[in-house]
């Protein structure tokens, strides 16, 4: 909880300078779709990370990866529940493909590694995480074009900062010490600036612009750059099963963006359908 509240304490922090003025002047907007911020703040900035750091406690990083990849499975669930989005089969197909480059690499191509994996307490809480954030992600397709993406961020992360102070309270008064040696305070920093603030920016771009499935599709993607970075990092050798694993996340992702000129001929000229 404490990190969970770290980060995005960064977040706001920084980018608060840049949307104070125009927070203020959307101020009746943001009170008039509080509970869209409320919901947004909730299940993508307070559920999806501290759950997740919770799970990490007991569950193998292997097994979390794995997991985690189930996002592009749930966001088009979602957005069906949500009545935001449509699946088409190309999507599904898609996401199939490159689900299963993601599981090739987890399972560092033997399937006997698959087979090893079983759902306990912890794997169930990476579930309910990713769930939340696939929420999240089509919520934000909710987003009224009137409140400007900088100032709806700035409001969703401090609606989950007050979802999560109650159990961080519960988390210090239970003897929980922070941690404040450059190592961690770094850490926090950059998760903080990085990966949550810049990330979760991009992040609405992309669901604003291609919608909450194909955005999703692209979580896959991040098993690619990890395998790129702990080769060109780490000199961390890349073996048959990471190559076979990229090209299927990779063609996967083709299937689920690619349009047919014909088809976007057609959408620019209706008289063409």
């Amino acid at each position: 909880m404490s990190l969970a509240v770290g980060r995005w304490v960064v977040a706001l922090v920084a980018l608060a300078p840049f949307v104070g003025v125009q927070a203020w002047r959307e101020r009746a907007l943001l009170a008039r779709h509080w509970r869209l911020i409320a919901a947004c703040g909730a299940f993508g900035i307070a559920g999806y990370n501290a759950l997740g750091y919770l799970a990490l406690q007991t569950v193998p990083t292997t097994s979390v990866a794995f997991l985690n990849s189930t996002l592009p499975l749930m966001v088009p669930l979602a957005a069906v529940v949500l009545g935001v989005e449509r699946i088409t089969w190309k999507a599904l197909l898609g996401i199939a493909i490159s689900f299963i480059g993601v599981t090739w690499i987890v399972a560092r191509g033997e399937l006997a590694s698959l087979i090893a994996l079983h759902l306990g307490d912890g794997e169930l809480l990476v579930l309910l995480a990713v769930s939340n954030y696939a929420v999240y992600s089509v919520l934000l397709r909710r987003k009224p074009a009137a409140i400007s993406p900088l100032v709806f961020l700035a409001a969703t992360i401090a609606a989950g900062l007050v979802v999560l102070m109650p159990f961080w309270a519960f988390e210090l008064l239970r003897g929980a010490r922070i941690p404040t040696d450059a190592a961690s305070m770094g850490a926090v920093l950059y998760i903080g600036v990085f990966a949550s603030l810049f990330a979760f920016i991009l992040w609405g771009r992309c669901i604003a612009t291609l919608g909450a499935t194909v955005t999703g599709v692209s979580f896959h993607l991040v098993a690619l750059c990890t395998a790129l970075l702990a080769f060109v990092v780490l000199r961390e050798p890349v073996r048959s099963f990471h190559i076979a694993g990229i090209a299927l996340i990779l063609l996967g992702f083709f299937v689920t963006t690619f349009r047919w000129a014909g088809r976007a001929t057609a959408a620019a000229d209706p008289s063409l359908s």
